[in-house]
């Protein structure tokens, strides 16, 4: 099935008995861009048009009526707000409270689409209806977000009725723990949330623990900058998650779970709260799941904001109350976790499969993806793109289709796509590495990627063009990392730290010929001495940048400039003679008095007045001031 038919596949399979509907994207970032505003004004203007509008869920259809409900991120995040209509497939991007009226007249009541609202492809200037049409949705396979932009997420009804819980049902009415682990582990599931470990191996090491109590945990705690997959999960389809951790529990018989939501994440907390208020009251959740005779309750705990407890065993110390802080392992929390019992913690991304697979069958899941990576992998997709947002993607898809196709294009500073452009790609977030030029044709999976100093990560992916100052890209991460640091090992704490210093005197123009070692030596020291995964691939961006970029590192410390204009410190504005006719614009912009000239003669700057602002090349029309 080509990525064009996956979209196709996704929209047909709606659990709607009726086919009119309009879905107003929910998310937290069309929600920020006024979506609400709009799902109002819509229903208040299909009610003045005397439609019949349905808000509810019917499994038996909504007869004459038009159902308008909210979804989570659909993923064309830029767009926001997305407002889509069904049948028709329409997709509106950056609506307005202000167009409902025109959408209602035109398309509701004329079923013919506003055509100022549709995607405006740059490549070929047309105007695209829906997903169909635009590239940045037919290139992807969403598996995992394949009802996040189209269901309510807060409506339990809807997600039942397509076979939402019928996994659960399975695994807790027809299944025994040791084959569901088998199934997984078939599957070929890795977890998502960086390390890529073997999801059926890990339940089978709590399953086969001889305790009367486990625990099982899902990692909502996605704190990389940049990242927001685990978020839009959460906020679009919250019970695929919840579906997934009974499972887990069900596998490793386990009675107790916890949902650990950053509290940064209030929309998804919210939701995920009431998937497991609506789950008990459903009889789904509770002292007899689903009629077996089992008991499981799970709760949804806010962490406090540190990225630390991203780590299994600090996010364990966060749950019992104590300062979250990582553990020497083993013992592993499979053997030893929560309150010292068997534990497994799976990421949101990782257990929002579960119940597709075992719905599905492991050998579909493994038709996707690659032999040692099967399935499919969500990136949050920023940075110098035409295209931004949350996309999916099997493993074994390339940069070049993510960035170039997908993304559609590097652009340059002023928004516009430069087909030469492309510098480098952060992957991983602060515990990944770059990918560069010769990169473009890597297949991206847990092996290939670690092969060449890189990470999965949690997905994060932001693209850079030629305007970048990679050594202020590696500062921008040290300086994440070291402030995250909970500070428990020497090495992460002084190492983290020291390695800032050193990034800073190179920006600032102190390094020396020394840096550079140092930089190398104590990023390798830091990695092999620290603790948990933290500080272990803290310095990746630093080496990474250090490995493909060095001549850039050699030009600010041999040559003291910034070849990018980047590093404020390494400036050297001055005016060409050649150009400067002596105009005069560039005395009037600036604010220090540094540059002084005759009327009709070249300028001159005086570099020890100089702020460099850079308020003289904007106001020159000539392009005279260089170097900044």
């Amino acid at each position: 099935m080509s990525t064009g038919e996956a979209v196709n596949k996704v929209s047909s399979e709606l659990p709607v008995a009726s086919p009119r509907r309009v879905i107003v994207c929910a998310g937290t970032g069309c929600m920020a861009n006024g979506s609400l505003k709009v799902f109002q004004a819509i229903k208040q203007e299909m009610a003045a048009a005397g439609l019949n509008v349905v808000l509810e869920f019917r499994p038996e259809g909504n007869g004459d009526g038009i159902r308008v409900s909210e979804s989570g991120c659909q993923g064309f995040c830029q767009m926001g707000p997305l407002v889509t209509v069904l049948p028709e497939g329409i997709l509106y991007n950056k609506v307005k409270p202000g167009d409902a009226k025109e959408i209602v007249e035109t398309t509701l009541v004329n079923h013919q689409p506003v055509a100022r609202l549709l995607y405006l492809d740059p490549q070929t200037r047309k105007h695209c209806t829906g997903p169909n049409d635009i590239p940045f949705y037919q290139r992807q396979t969403r598996f995992v977000l394949k009802e996040c932009g189209l269901i309510d997420p807060e409506d339990i009804t809807e997600y039942m009725a397509g076979g939402g819980y019928d996994s659960a049902r399975k695994a807790y009415l027809e299944m025994e723990p040791q084959a569901i682990c088998d199934l997984i582990l078939k599957s070929g599931l890795r977890g998502r949330g960086g390390g890529g470990f073997p999801t059926g191996r890990k339940w089978e090491a709590a399953r086969v623990q001889n305790s009367a109590k486990k625990y099982v945990i899902c990692n909502g705690d996605e704190g990389d900058p940049g990242a927001f997959m685990d978020r839009s999960v959460m906020e679009g389809n919250p019970h695929s998650v919840l579906e997934g951790l009974m499972i887990a529990a069900r596998a490793i018989g386990a009675d107790e779970g916890y949902i650990y939501v950053r509290a940064e994440y209030p929309l998804a907390v919210r939701r995920m709260r009431k998937a497991v208020k609506d789950a008990v009251k459903a009889g789904i959740l509770g002292d007899n799941v689903l009629g077996s005779g089992r008991k499981v309750w799970i709760d949804v705990m806010e962490g406090a904001g540190a990225f630390v407890c991203g780590e299994e065993t600090a996010m364990i110390a966060s749950i019992e109350g104590r300062r979250g802080m990582p553990a020497p392992k083993p013992p592993f929390p499979a053997q030893s976790g929560l309150w010292r019992k068997p534990t497994i913690i799976n990421n949101v991304e990782t257990l929002a499969q579960v119940g597709r697979i075992l719905r599905d069958g492991p050998e579909t899941y493994r038709a996707l993806g690659t032999e040692k990576s099967p399935g499919t992998k969500t990136f949050a997709l920023t940075g110098h793109v035409a295209n931004t947002g949350l996309i999916e993607v099997p493993f074994g898809t390339t940069l070049r289709e993510v960035v170039l196709n997908i993304g559609g294009g590097v652009t340059n500073d002023k928004g516009k796509i430069d087909k030469n452009g492309f510098k480098a790609v952060q992957i991983g977030g602060p515990s990944g590495g770059c990918l560069v030029k010769e990169h473009l044709d890597l297949p991206l999976d847990f092996d290939s990627l670690r092969s060449v100093g890189a990470m999965v990560g949690s997905g994060g992916l932001v693209a850079m063009n030629q305007r970048t100052c990679m050594v202020s890209i590696a500062r921008f991460f040290m300086e994440f990392t070291q402030r995250e640091s909970c500070g428990k090992c020497v090495l992460c704490r002084e190492g983290t730290k020291q390695l800032l210093a050193l990034l800073d005197d190179v920006i600032e123009g102190r390094a020396d010929g020394n840096t550079l070692k140092l930089l190398e030596t104590l990023g390798h020291a830091v990695q092999k001495g620290s603790l948990c995964g933290l500080g272990k691939t803290a310095p990746n961006p630093v080496l990474s940048t250090l490995r493909y970029f060095r001549d850039e590192y050699e030009d600010h410390v041999f040559g003291k400039r910034c070849r990018t204009g980047g590093c404020k410190a390494l400036l050297r504005p001055e005016i060409n003679p050649l150009k400067c006719k002596g105009c005069g614009l560039c005395v009037a912009a600036c604010a220090v008095g540094a540059i002084t000239g005759e009327k009709k003669k070249p300028h001159h700057i005086n570099p020890e007045l100089c702020i460099k602002c850079g308020a003289c090349a904007k106001a020159c029309n000539l392009s005279a001031v260089e170097g900044i």
